[in-house]
């Protein structure tokens, strides 16, 4: 016996008491189906059944979002099935011992069966029946539908909100691990609507099966009650009907209980608090309506014949309550601060102290847009920019000067504007309270809204009402903040202008940080071997062209190898992109061990090295022959886009630069490679030859 329960001990230990509890719990329902029950243990589970089911229901009303609560589906399931056993166990018990009594199946079973129903079994059906149409007909079938269509929309949106991540993953704003969780978090959306949709079936075909056991029930105990115990069909009827009834009701009213549960779980909208939280916060937060409904019942108990005590105590709580909210509200609303009168100040002479250096990078925003970088409310987009910087310096390679931010009268309350040295290099406008709703191509209807572009890339969009957001993601659009709006186009202008924000200081930084890890090979370089000036240059040229600088120690490398023969920024620049071909390529074409690529028919390309070696620059190409370049250079590059492959232009060594300079400023998403560039193991495939006869 001992040694028994030590092995017991062991296994609860192993496993854990919450892993046990669910298989006993199931092995407990089967239990229940085929083993005779006492009416003791009848009344015990039938009162844990309405618990349980009570439980559930609060539950479901203080979740703040559905994710929440994600065990839901599973809790339907196992309550079905109690409910379903409890039915079966006491049906045993109803038809063996019947004609004992009411008390036969248990007092739960007595109670609901006289107390509610005051022992009427004609009163008790027809209850029963009204109970079972609530559950079934209203209830479940409308939480059903909204399941079915919130599972729907969730997988129709989940497209447009993967782009959304992917947007913000890309901005800076989220790091891998907020991005994953993100994903996770829309995946579970997903199932978790797709299993509330089949868990649905479930509660109606309880209410199903308690009809039918109700009517078997009754037919059953007829049968027993005549024929096995000589009771005569009036009494049988009385006894087993009553006895059915409370136990069809006992069984009906958590089974209801749960449905509503499930209704409160699949129609709540909002996840910043419960529904208890949303009754009170958008119900009854305005006093007008309830001034006009204590009036309107007022009005109704001044009417002869009505119940005009009722009605007047009604409408004078409503308006009592209306009175009280309004005051609080007037109480709550700030006195209006007479401003301070200006003290006059004596002009002083003007000094060096009046010549303000200008911002390298600068936001200036409309007053409505002051709450988004207000330090004091926590603004949303100073965190994005602090992420921006950091992506930045993450992917490019060097740390970007801080973004100086200041509100403008003169622009318009929504607009802002980004600028460069005291430049404006970008501009736009984001509407706090609204969501911009961006067609990234193929959405499947239109939302309402204020028709706009997206900022940062042209794109068409919307600004919408947050209330029709998931009707936006359902459609394929990409939802994003007014935030994330001016993060994104702040941004991408950062990173279109990575070579003019790598000033000297930068530079020197960008150094003196390389000097911590190697710094014999700093010193050897700058200023023995270059200058300062020359480098800069050199990383300037590799970011006009999008090369990352995080490989700096191959960058550094090469310029010591090539200083003391080449003193060239550009012919130093050609050194070093042949040395970081590998990481070029690799970021063109991630993870394909073939190069789909555009290449030059060979007799265009001896014709511009001609022109190259006879001028020097793109002044050196016929205008008819520039011309015609350009243009069968950017229909190449359409098809390779619509293609879904990189726009990368195959050329050799003596031509690149000059190509590049050339094509990039009517088509900037044109990459030009040299051929010494392009990795050994790489196969190289031509899709388009550029200038070629037919």
């Amino acid at each position: 016996m001992a040694s028994g329960t030590i092995a017991l001990q062991d296994f609860v230990a192993r496993f854990g008491q919450r892993q046990l509890a669910g298989p006993l719990l199931i092995l407990l329902i089967l239990a229940m189906m085929v083993l005779p029950l006492p009416p003791f243990l009848l009344d015990l589970f039938f009162t844990f059944n309405i618990a349980i089911s009570v439980i559930v229901m609060l539950v479901a009303m203080s979740v703040m979002k559905p994710l929440d609560f994600s065990v839901f589906p599973t809790v339907l399931l196992v309550t079905t099935l109690l409910r379903l056993s409890l039915n079966v166990a006491s049906t045993r018990v109803v038809l063996l011992e019947g004609h004992t009594g009411p008390a036969a199946a248990g007092r739960v079973i007595e109670a609901f069966g006289h107390f509610l129903v005051g022992g009427n079994y004609g009163v008790g059906l027809v209850v029963f029946t009204i109970l079972v149409i609530i559950n079934f007909v209203v209830i479940t079938k409308g939480a059903g539908r909204v399941a079915e269509v919130a599972a729907r929309f969730t997988l129709d949106a989940m497209p447009g909100k993967q782009m959304a991540i992917d947007a913000d993953l890309n901005a800076g704003l989220i790091g891998e691990d907020e991005a994953r969780k993100r994903r996770s978090t829309i995946a579970q959306e997903a199932d978790f609507f797709g299993s509330m949709d089949g868990a649905s079936k479930f509660v109606r075909g309880d209410a199903i099966a308690g009809i039918l056991i109700m009517l078997i029930n009754v037919v059953g105990g007829l049968f027993v009650g005549v024929l096995q115990h000589n009771l005569d069909v009036a009494t049988a009827a009385r006894t087993y009907t009553l006895l059915t009834i409370g136990d069809g009701l006992v069984a009906q009213i958590p089974a209801l209980i749960v449905s509503i549960a499930a209704g409160m779980v699949v129609t709540r909208v909002g996840d910043e608090e419960d529904v208890s939280q949303q009754f009170a916060a958008q119900l009854f937060h305005n006093p007008k309506p309830l001034y006009l409904t204590a009036a309107i019942i007022g009005l109704l108990g001044l009417i002869p014949g009505m119940p005009n005590f009722i009605f007047l105590l009604i409408g004078g709580a409503l308006a009592a309550a209306a009175w009280r909210l309004d005051r609080q509200r007037t109480e709550e609303k700030p006195l209006p601060v007479a401003p301070a009168p200006p003290v006059a100040r004596e002009v002083q002479e003007a000094s060096w102290a009046d010549v303000a250096p200008l911002d390298v990078l600068g936001l200036e925003v409309g007053y409505r847009l002051i709450p988004l970088v207000d330090k004091a409310q926590d603004g949303e987009l100073l965190r994005r920019i602090r992420g921006i910087r950091k992506k930045f310096a993450q992917d490019v390679g060097f740390l970007v000067s801080p973004v100086h931010i200041r509100d403008n009268l003169e622009l318009k309350p929504n607009a802002y504007k980004i600028l460069l040295k005291g430049v404006e290099i970008g501009d736009g406008e984001a509407f706090p309270g609204n969501l911009l709703a961006i067609n990234p191509g193929r959405v499947a209807g239109q939302v309402p809204g204020t028709a706009t572009k997206d900022p940062a890339f042209g794109l068409p969009a919307v600004w919408i009402d947050p209330a029709v957001r998931e009707q936006a993601q359902a459609y394929g659009y990409t939802v994003v903040d007014p935030s994330t709006v001016v993060a994104t186009h702040l941004n991408h202008l950062i990173l279109s202008h990575a070579a003019e924000l790598l000033g000297r200081m930068e530079t020197q930084a960008l150094l003196d940080h390389l000097a911590k890890d190697m710094p014999k090979l700093v010193e050897d370089l700058v200023p023995k071997a270059l200058s300062l000036g020359v480098v800069q240059k050199v990383l300037r040229n590799l970011l006009d062209e999008g090369v990352s600088l995080r490989d700096m120690r191959t960058v550094i490398e090469t310029l010591a190898d090539f200083a003391p023969r080449l003193q060239d920024a550009d012919a130093l620049t050609v050194q070093v992109r042949i040395a970081l071909g590998r990481s070029i390529v690799q970021d063109l074409y991630p993870g394909a061990s073939e190069l789909q690529v555009l290449a030059l028919d060979p007799q265009l390309e001896r014709l511009l090295q001609q022109a190259v070696a006879g001028a020097g620059d793109a002044g050196g190409i016929e205008p008819g022959l520039a011309d015609t370049l350009l243009r069968e250079v950017l229909a190449a590059a359409q098809r390779q886009e619509e293609a879904g492959l990189p726009v990368v232009l195959l050329v050799s060594g003596a031509l690149r630069s000059l190509l590049s300079r050339f094509l990039r400023r009517t088509i900037p998403q044109l990459k030009v490679l040299a051929h010494a560039e392009v990795p050994e193991q790489r196969t190289i495939r031509v899709t388009s030859i550029i200038g070629q006869r037919a």
